[in-house]
């Protein structure tokens, strides 16, 4: 993150409102190597790509986005090969 500016992360941090971390997250992170998130409702699919990969420092394959019942934007994201969802949920929102 030390490529990061002190602005550019807080306006990347704003666009992940968090992890979701249920079961099926889980299971989609250890099975098919996806991250579940909680994204702000105006983020588009590129500004999640490049939020996810300068936070955490990993790869994004592709980026698939709902709006679910709640009105909440859901955004499932696919790591490339070399890197692991699951370690990636445990270790939590960066702050």
């Amino acid at each position: 993150m030390s490529d990061v500016g002190e602005k550019e992360l807080e306006r990347l941090s704003k666009v992940i409102v968090r992890l979701v971390t249920t079961e099926k997250a889980y299971w989609l992170a250890e099975k098919y190597n996806y991250l579940t998130l909680i994204t702000s409702r105006d983020a588009s699919k590129r500004l999640i790509k490049e939020a996810v990969e300068k936070l955490y420092g990993v790869k994004v394959i592709k980026v698939n986005t709902l709006i679910d019942r709640t009105g909440m934007k859901k955004a499932y994201v696919k790591l490339t090969e070399g890197y692991n969802a699951r370690d990636v949920l445990e270790r939590g929102l960066p702050r």
